[in-house]
């Protein structure tokens, strides 16, 4: 059986003629590296990397600058390993005795989505953000428990600097290579 669901899973992949293959669509190819392309530019204005399995945490998304804070961490967003409003409730305790009361409520009326926010500013006088954060079923957040830890004024720096590079960046591609961009036909439209 097992056999047989394999070939069952690679029968769409073999019927195809090898030479009919896409690999390239608007002119941009599968297999290729990003610089061989130089009028794209870049679109956003923080690098991520994953973590997993880390401290209690089973998964977490490192950000950090491309511009004024070039590989500054600037935003962490992790995932607790237990996904219980129970431990939920453990943790916002341990909050509210290291930091306080929060600053905020930022959840919705309707018991899915709790996010607690507590704002700060630390010695250098960043101003930081930290959200404790319970998901119950809202599809288009992260289900379970979270904690998001920023610097949002850095980030906002940080996105202004990006701007302005993208902005010096188009200024030096010429307007006849922008307008040759913008031409279209079949070659670019369908995959190939």
């Amino acid at each position: 059986m097992i056999l047989f669901s394999l070939a069952f899973c690679l029968l769409p992949f073999t019927a195809a003629a090898e030479n009919n293959v896409p690999h390239e669509i608007a002119g941009i190819a599968l297999g290729t590296n990003v610089a061989d392309y130089p009028d794209i530019i870049q679109t956003n204005f923080l690098k991520e990397v994953v973590v997993t399995d880390w401290h209690g945490f089973r998964k977490g998304v490192l950000s950090y600058g491309t511009c004024k804070y070039i590989d500054l961490i600037l935003k962490i967003d992790m995932k607790y390993q237990d996904k219980s409003k129970g431990f939920y409730q453990k943790l916002l305790q341990e909050f509210r005795k290291k930091f306080g009361d929060p600053d905020s409520w930022n959840g919705d009326s309707f018991g899915v989505v709790h996010i607690w926010k507590w704002q700060f500013i630390d010695k250098d006088r960043n101003p930081v953000s930290l959200a404790l954060q319970h998901n119950a079923k809202d599809a288009d957040e992260t289900i379970g428990n979270m904690v998001k830890l920023s610097y949002p004024a850095k980030m906002e720096e940080e996105r202004l600097c990006f701007m302005e590079m993208c902005q010096h960046g188009k200024k030096n591609i010429d307007e006849q290579r922008r307008e040759e961009l913008k031409k279209s036909d079949w070659s670019h439209l369908v995959p190939r």
